[in-house]
């Protein structure tokens, strides 16, 4: 089992009210591939430039993450981008975009990762995600992200893409965006009419929810006293998420909602600090305490509304 992430590695600049940080690690693939090695090996197809930090690269090298796909352009400059969050986090601002040598990025798999078992084509150009889609031999899982600036500008190609994925995870902004509702039962049902096979909304704070034909679950988030960071959130959820149904083999809708609980508790891990690097910290111990809390949080045993 393995799992192809295609994607950003980038330089990240963030104020929050609680810190900042410099040109701290940053970008869809790191985050995503430093959570799902808690499962699985990742494989990373990026692009930096000759400016990345040694120091981020030996961050990323962390067990079962492979870096044979992240390519380094020479003379090139790294994609920065630079960030300012409000008081309760729930909402950022984008100071600065440099796109730098990922404006270019042309990812192309090798002979190794076009046998992948599991996809993730993580927020860049629908163009380039159907270019990666088409280089995998026989994938069993590909699950796609993208963002709202694709779903404005690329919407047909975009919906040429989910038709052709397994999963696609949205943000609930994202969800009402493309099926173009206020409501999100009603803009799923619009999604799946429009080819969505099962879909993924990830409502940061509030937890994540999925809709599969008329099957329904919701998570709810790990509550935190002090999160400080939450770039990277929906990309820790997505590796999580992925990471595990990639070691089970996922197939039954059980997995799939443990999936959901992992994804949210490895997410709760990471906003604890700035950059991927509290993912590449936690054990197997705190990663299952985790799961376990936010499993209790679910736990309500039927019983009758009025007893006799």
């Amino acid at each position: 089992m393995s799992i192809v992430v295609v994607g950003s590695v980038a330089l990240d600049t963030i104020y929050t009210p609680r810190g900042s940080a410099r040109d701290t690690l940053g970008g869809s693939a790191a985050y995503f591939a430093l959570a799902a090695r808690h499962f699985t090996d990742v494989h990373i197809v990026a692009v930096v430039g000759e400016d990345f930090p040694g120091e981020h690269r030996t961050l990323m090298a962390q067990s079962r993450v492979h870096l044979e796909g992240l390519s380094t352009v020479a003379g090139g400059k790294t994609f920065r981008w630079a960030g300012e969050y409000n008081d309760d986090l729930g909402q950022r601002k984008s100071l600065s975009t440099e796109l730098n040598v990922f404006e270019s990025f042309q990812p192309d798999l090798t002979a190794a990762q076009r046998k992948a078992t599991t996809v993730f084509l993580a927020n860049i150009d629908p163009d380039l995600q159907l270019h990666v889609l088409d280089q995998v031999e026989s994938p069993r899982l590909v699950v796609v992200d993208t963002m709202n600036y694709w779903i404005t500008s690329k919407r047909d190609r975009l919906l040429e893409l989910m038709r052709r994925v397994d999963i696609v995870l949205l943000n609930d902004e994202e969800v009402k965006l493309l099926a173009e509702d206020w409501s999100l039962p009603r803009a799923a049902r619009k999604l799946h009419a429009l080819g969505v096979k099962r879909l993924v909304i990830k409502k940061s704070e509030h937890g994540a929810a999925m809709f599969h034909g008329d099957d329904r679950f919701f998570t709810p988030a790990y509550p935190l006293d002090n999160p400080l960071d939450p770039t990277g959130a929906g990309d820790t959820f997505a590796g999580g998420f992925l990471g595990y149904l990639d070691a089970v083999g996922g197939t039954h809708p059980m997995q799939y909602r443990r999936a959901m609980v992992v994804g949210t508790a490895l997410a709760s891990i990471a906003v604890e600090g700035f950059s991927p690097r509290r993912l590449t910290e936690a054990g197997r111990d705190e990663i299952a305490a985790r799961v376990d809390a936010v499993l209790s949080t679910m736990h309500c045993p039927p019983e009758p509304l009025w007893p006799a």
